[in-house]
């Protein structure tokens, strides 16, 4: 016995999931099957949920900003190789 299951979404949330599903080239129906599996699999959702930290401060300057991303970029290339 299969069991249909609905929801509502915005007109524009609805027609960027058609979209972004072709693309993929699957269908919104296979698309939304294959969440459900993977959250009963997972026994919850398949990806990480969790609140936004509040307690980021931005860098004192951009130069900061740029140092920061320089040497981030830096190690994650060594930790690929």
């Amino acid at each position: 016995m299969s069991m249909q299951i609905a929801t509502r979404v915005s007109d524009e949330q609805a027609a960027l999931f058609k979209e972004t599903t072709r693309q993929l080239g699957t269908t919104p129906a296979d698309a939304l099957r294959m969440f459900i599996s993977a959250f009963n699999d997972y026994r919850g959702f398949p990806y990480e949920v969790r609140l936004p930290r509040n307690d980021v401060e931005p860098f004192a300057s951009e130069r900061d900003a740029t140092e920061y991303a320089s040497r981030l970029a830096l190690r994650m290339s060594d930790e690929t190789r």
